[in-house]
């Protein structure tokens, strides 16, 4: 600490450090292959990567411990630590900020490191970077970041821009693109325009748009960018042992961890940048791995990952059944996009200590359903009923400006392509492109609706007290919809291919106006459609939930997958102590 304390009075007095960086070693690299992951990662950027922000960038701020500060500098500047909880989220970047503003010099040495334990399970890492997500959105829109750009000679503020915030708002532009990319698809197959487009193509010997079109997918394998954390090995250990420890990390399914990160960057950086109501994150920091159940990931990443999940398989789904392309081509295109909906779908499980274990899904379910059919309302935590949590999921739309919720609307209209494309592809239709087709598809939606307010109508009035009446009512209605479409397939030649195509026509259509409905909630509420509105809600989740857990139970009920995924993802120790733990269970119950 001598030595250290030394740079504070050795450098000239324009050059004299205001804060003293110094190098982290992290030491819970060991305790799973997560752990190692966020332990490769955050070695690159405290030494390879905040060594070149300090120099020759000098776009180093500060980044939390170690850092040792000037005192008298910053209590004479208005202090280390800022007032607001929310565009402050991120305190210590901000401790960096005021340095730089008020002419300090922020430096990093190497010659002393300092020991530090980072998240080691998957949903601790995720609650860490949805905080840093939502801390560099309130960068985005804070004076000081804004006061440093006008500051900053050219290059430097183009350093400070790649460095901070920029990083996070590439990450959202290239989920976006994924999205644009796929819904252009869809616009070309369901319109005709890529049939036409690829047959003339094909007579002119033009090989240039299948080209452009499969480029994309090469972009969208994320392995540049582990670049950083190769070369710092390479630098550390030696390029031999440092390409052994990136194959490991590919074996240990690293690319399904990263591409999962890149979903959770995206969605809270770009959430609070248009609502706002970035808030701490607690995650514990534990030193301990231990198993999240089914209703515990399905609450956290429910919004985040699963739900634009679903959506992008909706769109590769539609894009293979309407598609003119060949097979090779087809491949070459969405291959990247099926790999990022699948690690978005099943990387919690995936990275879940026993999350394959058959008693412990077994208790999932039961805590899922439970979860599910408890009653909200005030006093009742979201961790205890899906009500509560689906209110508190939605509350941050409540407080938005109008400019953010018309913006929210305008984005939620996407998912109405789906259904004005697909209804004149139905063999019902007989090929008629009438806009009368389009409507009656909405007349189907509101029938659906009005069914829902009926039972749910009938639930609420007769089944406590008129058994017989209400599930009377309940065979009616189902009779009724199983006789249409009886009367549909011997009339109009409903097929099951028809079914499926509504499936996909109808389904986004619903979750696009449960999301337009829960921005315009406090407008609606308090009248009788809120009710059926949330029972179809309950019913999306359930039913994506059910999606989601059905191959999972069918991975558990094999006891190889389970073996697999614990040996591979952790630690030898931890391995032994998962294989012990159900005889240790059965003793104790046999007491």
């Amino acid at each position: 600490m001598r030595n250290v304390l030394q740079e504070f009075v050795r450098h000239p007095r324009d050059q004299t450090p205001t804060i003293l960086g110094l190098r982290e070693h992290i030491f819970t690299g060991s305790v799973s292959s997560l752990a190692g992951f966020m332990s490769y990662q955050e070695t690159s950027f405290v030494t390879i990567g905040q060594r070149f922000l300090a120099d020759p960038l000098r776009v180093r701020f500060h980044y939390g411990h170690p850092d040792i500060f000037d005192r008298m500098f910053h209590l004479t500047r208005g202090g280390i630590s800022k007032a607001s909880k929310t565009i402050n989220l991120s305190e210590d970047v901000f401790a960096g900020y005021n340095s730089i503003l008020r002419r300090g010099h922020i430096t990093y040495n190497e010659y002393i490191q300092v020991g530090k334990g980072r998240d080691v399970g998957l949903n601790q890492i995720s609650k860490f970077e949805a905080k840093v997500a939502n801390g560099n959105s309130e960068q985005t829109l804070s004076r000081d970041i804004y006061r440093l750009a006008r500051r900053f000679d050219f290059f430097r503020m183009l350093s400070c821009y790649f460095t901070t915030v920029g990083f996070y708002f590439n990450s959202l532009i290239s989920v976006v693109g994924v999205y644009v990319f796929l819904y252009g698809q869809l616009y070309l197959v369901l319109s005709g325009l890529q049939s036409a487009l690829l047959i003339k193509a094909h007579h002119q010997n033009m090989k240039s748009l299948e080209t452009a079109l499969a480029s994309q997918s090469f972009l969208q394998l994320g392995l540049l960018t582990g670049l950083p954390m190769v070369m710092e090995l390479g630098l550390e250990k030696g390029f031999r042992a440092a390409l052994s420890d990136f194959i490991l990390m590919q074996l240990q399914v690293a690319s399904v961890f990263f591409t999962f990160s890149l979903g959770t960057k995206a969605h809270y950086y770009g959430r609070t940048i248009l609502h706002g109501g970035a808030k701490y994150r607690p995650t514990g920091r534990k030193f301990v791995v231990f198993h999240a159940s089914f209703t515990e990931n399905y609450q956290l990443y429910s919004r985040s990952h699963f739900v634009k999940a679903f959506e992008l398989i909706f769109l590769l789904i539609i894009y293979h059944l309407f598609r003119k392309s060949d097979g090779k081509f087809h491949v070459m295109v969405t291959y990247s996009t099926w790999f990022m909906a699948m690690t978005w779908l099943f990387a919690p499980f995936l990275f879940n200590p026993a999350g394959f274990a058959w008693h412990k899904i077994v208790d999932d379910w039961s805590d899922w359903n439970r979860w599910m059919m408890n009653q909200g309302g005030i006093g009742v935590q979201p961790e205890k009923s899906w009500e509560s949590w689906w209110n508190a999921e939605n509350a941050h739309l409540r407080y938005s400006v109008l400019s953010s919720r018309i913006i929210e609307v305008l984005l939620c209209l996407r998912f109405f392509v789906y259904q004005y494309g697909l209804v004149y592809h139905l063999k019902i239709s007989h090929d008629n492109k009438n806009f009368l087709v389009y409507l009656l598809s909405w007349v189907v939606i509101i029938s659906i609706v009005g069914l829902v307010k009926l039972v749910n109508c009938a639930s609420r009035q007769l089944s406590s007290k008129h058994q017989l009446i209400f599930r009377f009512i309940k065979l009616l209605t189902f009779l009724a919809v199983v006789t249409s479409f009886i009367l549909l397939s011997c009339l109009c030649k409903l097929s099951i291919m028809d079914l499926i195509v509504c499936c996909l026509a109808f389904i986004p259509t619903g979750w696009g106006l449960l999301l337009i409905v829960q921005v315009l909630r406090p407008k609606i509420e308090y009248y009788a459609i809120w009710e059926p509105i949330q029972v179809i809600a309950h019913a999306y989740d359930y039913g994506m939930g059910t999606l989601l857990f059905f191959p999972i139970a069918v991975l558990a009920w094999m006891p190889i997958i389970s073996a697999i995924q614990t040996r591979v993802l952790f630690n030898r120790a931890f391995s032994r102590q998962l294989q012990i733990q159900p005889f240790i269970i059965g003793k104790t119950k046999r007491r």
